[in-house]
């Protein structure tokens, strides 16, 4: 009989962007894939999917009946190993699997990004912290993403064991610069002129991911650099406030907000820098994708974007309310060719060394190993 493997998260478009290739893994080694999710998304590499209704708050009634279907699921299934993300969806997956874990199946739980961190309103660590410490003594291993997070959960929560890993892993043949000349050609068939300086940032139009500093980094540099447009990709309940906010400030005609993109790996290679707002993140994924395709990055300072950042050699770190130091540091990379390809070139670098989607795939496979009762690795291949 096959073994399995059950991924569970919030919502399945999780696994599309970030888990396919381990789901692949499995299913070339003669696994069982199942997911467990809400939405409607065929997902390549899964036997079985579950449309389950999690919700994101963690008040909603539509957990409890989330939490009672994917209880009998486990039960039902046997899994081997039980994979979850994502803090609903590893939460009522973790609650759920109890009874199954005593039978011998393995749970492992992705925190990308605790909600609890230094500088974190101290209502998340009311909420969140009691929760996760909790939850992780049912939690056979935990796996985090960045060194803070690892040394948080090292010292404070419970689980068996608890690693850490490079995030998710970027394919940097997908995610890589591009010749002059093409970039030119590409900004020419998106409108742009050839010598527009391009800013990209792709993020859910939240509270947390603070486009609104961004609008008026913007509206703070158009002077300085009058060639300037800023690409929103994304979508989400913020949006038509942050389109507002331009037209206030008088930039809407720089500002092009590109919604939902199935594209990223072509736009970003064509822009000039990364620019990120946001006050908490765990490992960016945004930031890892220009940085492989070469891009500098200038972020607001936080533990993720402090991972992947590093001053003066691929970008700039800036406090949350210095305007002032982060458009000085991008009218410094508008005017600083030569600068873009250095820190371009170390931010692809490190994208090659430690972050790409082998590397990682490398220290998840070592985890997996540690948990399949078969006792040897998944050998596994980016094709």
């Amino acid at each position: 009989m096959a073994k399995k493997i059950l991924y569970c998260a919030t919502v399945d478009y999780h696994f599309k962007a970030f888990h396919l290739p381990y789901m692949k893994g499995f299913k070339e080694q003669g696994w069982e894939v199942h997911v467990a999710a809400a939405g409607e998304m065929d997902l390549p590499f899964t036997d079985y999917k579950y449309e389950i209704p999690f919700q994101r708050s963690p008040y909603s009634l539509s957990n409890v009946a989330a939490y009672k279907e994917l209880k009998d699921i486990m039960v039902r299934n046997n899994y081997d190993i039980i994979h979850c993300h994502t803090p609903i969806g590893g939460l009522i997956a973790r609650l759920a699997a109890r009874k199954p874990r005593k039978r011998g199946t393995k749970v492992i739980y992705t925190a990308h990004g605790f909600h609890f961190c230094k500088g974190a309103p101290l209502i998340n660590w009311l909420l969140y912290y009691p929760i996760e410490k909790w939850m992780s003594h049912y939690t056979d291993c935990l796996i985090t993403i960045n060194q803070e997070d690892y040394q948080l959960a090292s010292t404070r929560l419970k689980a068996r064991h608890i690693e850490h890993v490079h995030g998710v892993g970027i394919d940097t043949n997908r995610f890589m610069p591009i010749a002059e000349n093409k970039k030119v050609e590409l900004k020419k068939s998106f409108g742009y002129k050839a010598d527009d300086f391009l800013l990209f940032y792709a993020a859910e139009f939240n509270k947390n991911k603070n486009q609104e500093f961004l609008l008026r980094l913007l509206a703070a540099i158009k002077d300085s650099v009058p060639n300037a447009k800023l690409l929103f990709a994304g979508e989400g309940a913020l949006l038509e406030g942050c389109r507002e906010q331009a037209k206030s400030l008088g930039i809407s005609h720089m500002v092009n907000f590109l919604g939902f993109r199935n594209d990223i790996q072509t736009i970003v290679p064509m822009c000039d820098i990364a620019v990120a707002s946001s006050y908490r993140e765990g490992l960016p994924v945004n930031i890892m994708e220009a940085m492989a395709c070469g891009l500098p990055v200038v972020a607001v300072d936080n533990r993720g974007h402090r991972e992947l950042v590093h001053n003066n050699e691929n970008g700039w770190l800036v406090a949350d309310n210095d305007l002032q130091f982060f458009s000085e540091k991008v009218i410094v990379l508008a005017t600083t060719k030569a600068l873009r390809e250095s820190f371009g070139q170390n931010g692809r670098s490190m994208m090659l060394s430690t972050y790409s989607v082998h590397k990682v795939l490398q220290e998840i496979n070592f985890i997996y190993a540690a948990y399949m009762k078969e006792g040897r690795e998944l050998s596994w291949a980016i094709h």
